[in-house]
C-alpha cells in the first residue's frame, strides 16, 4: 500500500495543534482555544487509525521476515503465515475506517449515486453482459445495505439490456460506486456461438452522484416535455396510454426518457431524477474543471472509451487494469464481491493525494 499522504498531512497538522493548545499566549485567547480544541478532536481518530495500520505495518514486515527465513522450523513459519492473514484483514478494516473519515470530508461522495448502464461493442452479448453487471450492482448494493431502484430501462431481444438506468440510495453510495465510470469488457462464449469461439464485448457505465433540488434549479420554462406510448423489445407496444415521457433540458441539450412505469406522472418524476444528476454533473464538472484534471492524472478520467476492468469467462478472472489487481473467482464477483477493486482504487488515490 502506497504511503496515505493525505493522511500524513493530517498527522503533521495534529501535532501543530498540539503544540499550539500548549501555547502559553495561545491559552488566554478563549476562542482560539475552542477552535482548535474542536480540530484537534476531528484529527484524534483519524491519527490514532494511522498509528495503529503502521503498527501492524511494522508486525507484518517481522511476520514476512520470519517466512523468508529458510533457518525457520516450518511450525513457525506456519504461525508466522497465519499472523500475517490475521494482520491483513486487520490493515484492511483500518483502511475502510480511514476511507469512511475522508469520505465524509467531501460532501458529493455521501450522496445516493445514479448508474448508467449502456451495451457497447458486441450487440446482443454486450445487453446481456449489460445484464450480469445491473446484477452484480444489485448484490453489491444488498450488501452494503443500500436500495436499489430502476428507474429506466430498455431491453432487448435477448433478455439482456440496451440501457439501464438505477438510483442507488444509501449514505456514501456515490462514493463506493464512482470508481465503476468506464468500459467493462467481458470475453466469454456466447450462448449462441454453436463453434465455441471467445467474443469480446463491452459495457459503458456512469456514475453519478443523485442532485437534490437545492444542489439544481430547474425552471419549469427550461424544460420540454413530451409523452408517447411505451414500447417494448422489438418495438412492440406494452401500454395502450401515453404514459412515457421524455424531458429535454432546453438550455443544456440534455435528454431523458422514461417508460418503465404505467403512470405517467411516476416516469416524470423519475426522468427528473436523472436528469437533474446529469445536469450537477455538468456543473460541477465545468465548475471545478481543475479538480477534474487532478483526478484525471490521479485515477483515470473515468471516460466512458477506457477500459477499466475485464471479465474473462474461461479463466473465471477479473482485472481492473486501473491498479493491476486480478482476482480468480469470477462468480464471485459477479455475486457482488467488487470490495477488493473498491479498496484498491481508494488506496491509489488516497496514495496521490
Amino acid at each position: 500500500m502506497r504511503f496515505l499522504k493525505k493522511v500524513e498531512e493530517k498527522v503533521k497538522r495534529f501535532k501543530e495543534v498540539e503544540r499550539e493548545l500548549q501555547d502559553p499566549v495561545i491559552s488566554q485567547d478563549t476562542p482560539r482555544v475552542k477552535e482548535l480544541g474542536r480540530e484537534y478532536k476531528n484529527l484524534e481518530r483519524t491519527v490514532r487509525l494511522y498509528r495503529e495500520y503502521l503498527k501492524i505495518q511494522g508486525e507484518a514486515a517481522e511476520a514476512r521476515h520470519i517466512l523468508g527465513d529458510k533457518a525457520q522450523t516450518e511450525e513457525f513459519q506456519s504461525m508466522a503465515k497465519r499472523e500475517l492473514e490475521s494482520l491483513e484483514e486487520k490493515r484492511k478494516k483500518i483502511v475502510h475506517e480511514i476511507e469512511g473519515l475522508l469520505i465524509q470530508e467531501d460532501p458529493k461522495l455521501l450522496k445516493n449515486a445514479i448508474l448508467e448502464i449502456r451495451a457497447g461493442t458486441g450487440g446482443l452479448e454486450a445487453g446481456l453482459f449489460a445484464g450480469d453487471l445491473l446484477r452484480m450492482y444489485s448484490r453489491y448494493s444488498a450488501l452494503l445495505g443500500f436500495q436499489f431502484e430502476i428507474l429506466s430501462s430498455s431491453p432487448n431481444e435477448a433478455g439482456g439490456f440496451k440501457e439501464v438506468i438505477v438510483s442507488v440510495n444509501g449514505g456514501g453510495a456515490y462514493g463506493k460506486f464512482k470508481f465503476e465510470s468506464g468500459t467493462h469488457r467481458v470475453q466469454r462464449v456466447p450462448a449462441t456461438e454453436a463453434s465455441g469461439r471467445i467474443h469480446t464485448s463491452a459495457v459503458t457505465v456512469a456514475v453519478l452522484p443523485e442532485a437534490e433540488e437545492v444542489d439544481v434549479e430547474i425552471k419549469p420554462e427550461e424544460l420540454k416535455i413530451d409523452v408517447f406510448r411505451s414500447g417494448g423489445p422489438g418495438g412492440q407496444s406494452v401500454n395502450t396510454t401515453d404514459s412515457a415521457v421524455r424531458i429535454t433540458h432546453v438550455l443544456s441539450g440534455l435528454v431523458v426518457s422514461c417508460q418503465d412505469e404505467k403512470s405517467q406522472l411516476k416516469n416524470k418524476q423519475k426522468a427528473m431524477k436523472v436528469l437533474r444528476a446529469r445536469l450537477y454533473e455538468k456543473i460541477t464538472h465545468e465548475r471545478d474543471s481543475e479538480i477534474a484534471k487532478a483526478r484525471k492524472e490521479q485515477v483515470g478520467s473515468g471516460d466512458r472509451s477506457e477500459k477499466i476492468r475485464t471479465y474473462n469467462f474461461q479463466d473465471r478472472r477479473v482485472t481492473d487494469h486501473r491498479v493491476g489487481l486480478t482476482i480468480y473467482n469470477l462468480e464471485a464477483v459477479l455475486e457482488g464481491g467488487i470490495a477488493p477493486f473498491v479498496d484498491a482504487l481508494y488506496e491509489e488515490e488516497l496514495g496521490k493525494a
